[in-house]
């Protein structure tokens, strides 16, 4: 039986139906504008020279494209960052009307594509190295006919083409053109000319052909000549990272840094052998998206469960180790992702059509692109990773230290000292399981995204449970104001050595649920660098804790016994509904509960609320437990209190 069907009867009793997915908005209109700007800024200098027009009808082409700029933009769905887009291809317009100097209007096109491409990500680089012989098998059928067998737009098809073809060959063009624009061109076409779509190829096609293209205007000679650079030269190799960066880099850009013959040579060398600027082969990202492109090949042949398996392991094995360190420098970003990749296995849970399952895959990939250049190593510093440190150890001991704590004044005020040493050996013992954890994890075994999300999942769905029925019973006992020494002499028959090792269970689960997370977040950040920073968080976040407990503790004495057993309730109440929030989230992150989101409930992760029909109503099921387990423990009027035992 499905897990999911296990949540039926509480779904129909709560009257919730899963809304239907609103479709993910499409990235095309931001793909046309970039491919526009990229034109313009490449071919406005044959139309503008000093201030006159020097090609007609490359003039007047540049005047419609900016126009296009701005419509495709303003078609976007809503973004912080649009205003801002809106107000630079305006002022596009104006330069190109005003016939500006090119440097100018190239310098403004492409601050606002790399403007376009941040607001609306795009993939801006191939899951893996392209094959070549691919990319030239390609050409030689689909494209040689008109731009020609060397790229010089002498093919037969290109007798009376209006505008002609473009020639690849074409130093000069060849230069401020980059991969990802050819990419981009072969992916949409080009508009007003013969130039056709071929977005029908799948995109590992699609970039072996921009590879290809792009190597006619480069020699072989100056491919020698890279290689020599590229073995020999540390510096050199560090301008290329990884395939993003080459794809994005034109040969005039390299050229501002390395001097225009080292540029061609580089050029010449790297789209010739692209493998030798992928992402090292151990990178969690590199294993996203190679199970990404694994998901989408499992869909397009029609095996739904390898899809579904394969995205799993993308977001569990490759985004979730880096998910503290990304949440440190981008909070948004690391949003961004999570839901990129929770909207792919709803659209393969759902059957959706091919086409939209790849997009997500694309959306996604594009994310992991922004996601690997916030965490390149120059990125990471001390600051944060202090903050990565210090929220996450905060927010994942608050949880286990309010319970905790609790357990810990109820027994001081139950008078049962000898009873305390099980609180405590649970939580000690905890953090020696979760030391254990980290050495296994470290040096022994390799812990599946499956397996942290289940313990996670797990542990809070138990906690809460226990958390529900410990807070009803404190509720019920809340009216014992009056009889404090009577609640006293029947604690110390309540509490028996298995209701001790009861305590010790509870103790050891909360703390070790938080301990185990939070220890596999810190190998994440420390593993980016900044590790003072780190440090002085963890600690920071200990003194901070440390503080909060004793606070507690303190006014605990205070507290009649009434009003302790009352707070006390409500404490865990609370508790119990972000327990079971977060344990329900958890379970579907590992794929064991399908996802039904709810596009209208915010996500409030210190809540424990999450935008999907699974999490919210186990989390009403919970309040209404509570609800009416509260109502049925509440003592009349004057009435005498409940026994305790």
């Amino acid at each position: 039986m499905r897990p999911l069907l296990r949540l039926l009867t509480l779904l129909f009793a709560l009257g919730l139906a899963a809304p239907a997915l609103a479709q993910a908005p499409s990235a095309s209109e931001a793909q046309v504008a970039w491919r526009l700007l990229d034109y313009v800024a490449v071919d406005y200098a044959g139309a503008v020279a000093d201030g006159e027009i020097v090609n007609p009808a490359e003039y007047g082409e540049m005047i419609e494209f900016s126009t296009q700029i701005r419509t495709r933009l303003d078609a976007l769905p809503a973004n912080p960052a649009k205003a801002a887009l809106m107000r630079d291809a305006e002022g596009l317009q104006a330069a190109i009307r005003d016939k500006a100097d090119p440097a100018v209007v190239g310098a403004r096109a492409k601050a606002l594509a790399g403007a376009v491409l941040t607001a609306y990500p795009s993939p801006l680089a191939p899951s893996f190295p392209p094959d070549l012989a691919r990319g030239a098998a390609l050409y030689a059928e689909q494209c040689a006919v008109c731009h020609g067998v060397t790229g010089r737009a002498d093919g037969p098809g290109a007798e009376g083409l209006d505008p002609p073809a473009i020639a690849f060959a074409d130093v000069e063009r060849a230069r401020q053109r980059s991969v990802f624009g050819l990419y981009q061109v072969i992916d949409q076409g080009l508009e007003g000319t013969a130039m056709a779509s071929f977005s029908h190829l799948p995109a590992e096609d699609r970039w072996a052909l921009a590879f290809y293209v792009g190597r006619f205007a480069f020699t072989d000679a100056e491919a020698a000549e890279g290689k020599r650079l590229w073995d020999g030269d540390p510096a050199v190799r560090a301008a290329f990272p990884d395939l993003a960066a080459l794809t994005q880099t034109t040969p005039a850009e390299l050229a501002t840094r390395l001097g225009e013959p080292r540029a061609r040579a580089l050029t010449a060398y790297l789209r010739r052998h692209p493998e030798a600027a992928a992402r090292p082969a151990g990178s969690t990202l590199t294993l996203a998206r190679t199970r990404l492109a694994e998901s989408e090949a499992a869909y397009r042949r029609g095996d739904r469960k390898a899809a579904t398996d394969a995205a799993l392991s993308a977001y569990l094995d490759g985004v979730e180790p880096i998910e503290p360190a990304l949440g440190a420098r981008d909070s948004a970003l690391l949003r961004r992702v999570e839901t990129a990749m929770t909207e792919l296995r709803v659209s393969i849970s759902r059957g959706a059509p091919a086409q939209e399952v790849a997009g997500r895959v694309a959306r996604a990939n594009a994310l992991l692109d922004t996601a690997e250049r916030a965490l390149a190593p120059q990125e990471a510093d001390n600051l944060a990773s202090f903050l990565g440190a210090f929220t996450i150890l905060l927010r994942e001991g608050l949880e286990a230290l309010l319970i905790v704590v609790a357990m810990i004044a109820f027994l001081r005020k139950a008078e049962r000292p000898e009873v305390l040493r099980y609180v405590h050996g649970g939580w000690v013992a905890a953090l020696v399981a979760g030391g254990a954890t980290w050495a296994a994890a470290t040096f022994f075994i390799s812990i599946s995204g499956a397996s942290r999300e289940l313990t996670e999942g797990f542990g809070s769905l138990l906690a809460a449970v226990v958390l529900v029925s410990v807070g009803i019973w404190m509720h019920g006992k809340s009216h014992a104001d009056a009889w404090q020494t009577y609640i006293r002499d029947k604690l110390s028959h309540a509490l028996s050595k298995r209701s001790a090792w009861f305590l010790f269970l509870l103790s050891f689960v909360v703390v070790y649920r938080e301990v185990f997370e939070t220890i596999l977040f810190y190998a994440a950040i420390w593993s980016q660098g900044g590790h003072l920073g780190m440090l002085a968080g963890a600690l920071t976040a200990v003194v901070i804790l440390a503080v909060v407990a004793w606070a507690l503790l303190a006014y605990s004495k205070r507290l009649p016994i009434g009003r302790f057993f009352s707070l006390s309730s409500i404490l865990m109440a609370i508790l119990s509904v972000v327990l079971v929030g977060k344990g329900v989230a958890a379970l579907q992150e590992a794929g064991w509960l399908d996802v039904h989101p709810l596009a209208w409930i915010p996500r409030i992760e210190i809540l424990g609320l999450y935008p999907t029909v699974e999490g919210v109503a186990v989390q009403l099921l919970t309040i209404a437990i509570l609800v009416v387990g509260f109502s049925r423990h509440a003592a009349p009027k004057g009435a005498r209190p409940a026994d305790i035992g």
